[in-house]
């Protein structure tokens, strides 16, 4: 795995269409998962509970929130893409957003990024990046998103 370079919207839009990369696994914790339902204030069993979700739940255990998976984007995308001379760079928004499977505690997930478009707004970049996070040793993925950046060169 190595991490794409990208200095310019010169260079960005060279990657239109183009798979950018794949970031390394993650594994998904019980610490995590319980630090993020303390965060967010949603403790239900399903996520907190792992002898209760064994015992009870439809997964055979505790499954991670899935805006936790989403919420980690970021850490994979920094393994995948890094954009040079930049002033900033915006969450701009998130289209088309798919939770088709659950991550269960202790599964291994990484990000896959496809560049699907690209637009100069007069000196900042929108980027529509079509993205799945994948689960090893799943065929679906724990969701799809079409992630929305804007980057303000410097």
């Amino acid at each position: 795995m190595s991490q794409l370079i990208i200095n310019s919207f010169e260079e960005f839009e060279q990657h239109v269409g183009k798979e950018l990369g794949v970031s390394a696994y993650h594994t998904i914790t019980q610490e995590q998962v319980n630090l993020f339902a303390d965060a967010t204030m949603d403790h239900q069993w399903i996520h907190t509970d792992p002898e209760k979700a064994k015992a009870e739940g439809a997964f055979g255990g505790p499954i991670a929130h899935g805006y936790l998976t989403l919420s980690i984007v970021p850490f994979l995308w920094e393994q995948i893409v890094k954009v040079n001379n930049l002033k900033m760079m915006v969450n701009y928004g998130i289209e088309s957003l798919r939770f088709a499977q659950p991550v269960l505690v202790g599964d291994e997930v990484r990000l896959n990024a496809t560049l699907a478009n690209i637009t100069n707004l007069r000196g900042t970049i929108k980027t529509e990046m079509k993205v799945k996070l994948e689960i090893k040793g799943q065929r679906k993925p724990a969701f799809t998103a079409n992630l929305v950046f804007l980057y303000h060169f410097q």
